[in-house]
């Protein structure tokens, strides 16, 4: 009876973990599509690299999350245990606080201080403040789903030790 509370326990914890992924993500999303649409609406400038490089990387944010809170939202996670998701999660949110804060830092520099761009640069930064909260949360997941692992792989390690029998050659001698 304890086992089957401690998993149902278990269940409801890593449903309530997704969620609280889901709506991190959400809120990187909604920041990443605001970026986005900043940049898109600027309609001239002079070197267009870094305006460039900040959209790629507002769309690309936009798109690889959306799939992950897709994903994340709709429990589909489970159905595909062979992926570490945290592991994902925080290579995602990993790689978005990077570049994010990266593109801001250049908009910013090759600003030429129309309403757009400064608004794309605040969103921005918003957005890289927002998936480095994300970043940390998602450590502190994929640590908790290592010292987890590390627990069921000790316990199946003692399960198996148990039923491998500790004379094999008193066997041999008796047949």
């Amino acid at each position: 009876m304890q086992d089957l509370c401690g998993n149902i326990q278990d269940l409801s914890l890593q449903h309530l973990g997704s969620q609280v992924v889901a709506l991190g993500l959400s809120c990187c999303k909604i920041l990443a599509l605001i970026a986005f649409i900043c940049i898109e609406t600027i309609m001239e400038c002079s070197p267009c690299e870094g305006l460039y490089f900040f959209e790629f990387v507002s769309c690309s944010a936009f798109v690889v999350t959306g799939v992950l809170l897709i994903l994340f939202s709709l429990n589909l996670h489970m159905r595909i245990p062979q992926i570490n998701w945290n592991l994902t999660d925080l290579v995602n949110t990993g790689l978005s606080t990077f570049f994010f804060f990266i593109a801001s830092i250049v908009l910013a520099a090759l600003n030429h201080k129309t309403g757009a761009e400064i608004a794309a640069v605040i969103f921005g930064f918003l957005a890289t403040a927002a998936y480095a909260v994300n970043t940390f949360l998602a450590v502190q997941k994929w640590r908790v789903s290592l010292r987890q692992q590390s627990a069921n792989d000790y316990i199946r390690a003692r399960t198996e030790s148990r039923d491998v029998d500790s004379r094999p050659e008193i066997q041999r001698l008796d047949t």
